[in-house]
């Protein structure tokens, strides 16, 4: 115990008197004044490691050699994220995948625009239905519906590498499938019969 509490009486006077032979204009630095450091502009510490601090210093100057956190850098800031949504008036009628005349003028727009923009990273197309028919053939149907769309750009010569695609059949619809009276309601599902076509990049891509 008494050769501990020497070290700590040793570490606190070596420490006082380091601060106190230092002429005013020494304590100014790289670190802002807030530390003593050595002829060589390096920190000095005690016996026990500890940065010397000058009446200066603050818990939120501390540096991280001296036991302060480092400061986290923002993450980067997010592209441009755009959606546009094809729906059955371009694509696809009822039970059908294949795509209309308006459709692939619509798609071929988007390849202008997708050649014009030099930093698209990712395409995502997501194939839905309205709610006709079972659950697993609508999943299957959204997905060949979403293929559809990606072979077309594909062959307009859009990377295949940034294009994914995937189903969300008929669980995600944007209109009611039936009227409130329970009966069939054809221009909610035409609505639900789209493809979603997301396109990430460092830019604004597509052209209204």
């Amino acid at each position: 115990m008494n050769v501990k509490l020497n070290k700590l009486s040793l570490g606190l006077a070596a420490s006082m008197v380091l601060f106190a032979a230092l002429p005013a204009h020494a304590a100014i630095n790289k670190y802002g004044c807030i530390y003593v450091v050595d002829p060589f502009d390096k920190i000095v510490k005690d016996p026990y490691g500890n940065c010397i601090r000058t009446p200066y210093w603050t818990a939120a100057k501390n540096i991280p050699e001296c036991g302060g956190v480092a400061a986290v850098e923002p993450p980067p800031a997010a592209g441009s994220i755009e959606t546009i949504t094809l729906g059955a008036d371009a694509f696809f009628d009822f039970d059908r995948y294949d795509l209309k005349p308006a459709g692939r003028a619509r798609l071929d727009k988007l390849v202008v625009d997708l050649r014009r923009a030099k930093s698209v990273t990712d395409i995502r197309i997501v194939g839905h239905t309205d709610s006709k028919g079972t659950e697993e053939y609508n999943m299957r149907l959204g997905q060949r519906r979403a293929d559809t769309v990606a072979s077309y750009l594909a062959a307009k010569g859009v990377p295949k590498s940034i294009i994914s695609t995937r189903s969300e059949g008929e669980s995600n619809p944007v209109a009611p499938n039936t009227l409130p009276n329970g009966k069939d309601n054809p221009a909610g599902r035409a609505l639900n019969r789209r493809v979603v076509i997301t396109v990430t990049a460092a830019e604004k891509v597509i052209s209204q």
